[in-house]
């Protein structure tokens, strides 16, 4: 199963796009800092990840702010032209 959920800010936006098929896309950037524990010691985790959002997803997800925190839902893939993650985001809400 390829699930993800992740309590991150939104460090950046780009404009809203539209695939070739008229689908608006939104590329972004999440943010997320925490303290977890792993094999009994607390670790700090900072990340950065690529996201995106389609549909009516990506015209809710444009509006709102830089620096705005969420609970973000989808699952990871990795795009043809890259090696890197980026989170498909199929729901977002606020924290």
């Amino acid at each position: 199963m390829n699930h993800t959920e992740l309590t991150a800010c939104i460090a950046e936006l780009a404009a809203l796009r539209y695939t070739p098929a008229g689908l608006p896309a939104l590329d972004l950037v999440l943010e997320h800092a925490s303290e977890l524990e792993e094999a009994g010691q607390m670790r700090k985790v900072q990340l950065k990840l690529r996201a995106l959002a389609f549909g009516p997803l990506a015209e809710r997800l444009v509006k709102q702010s830089v620096g705005s925190v969420w609970v973000f839902k989808g699952f990871l893939a990795t795009p043809r032209q890259g090696k890197s993650v980026v989170l498909h985001i199929q729901e977002f809400q606020q924290d």
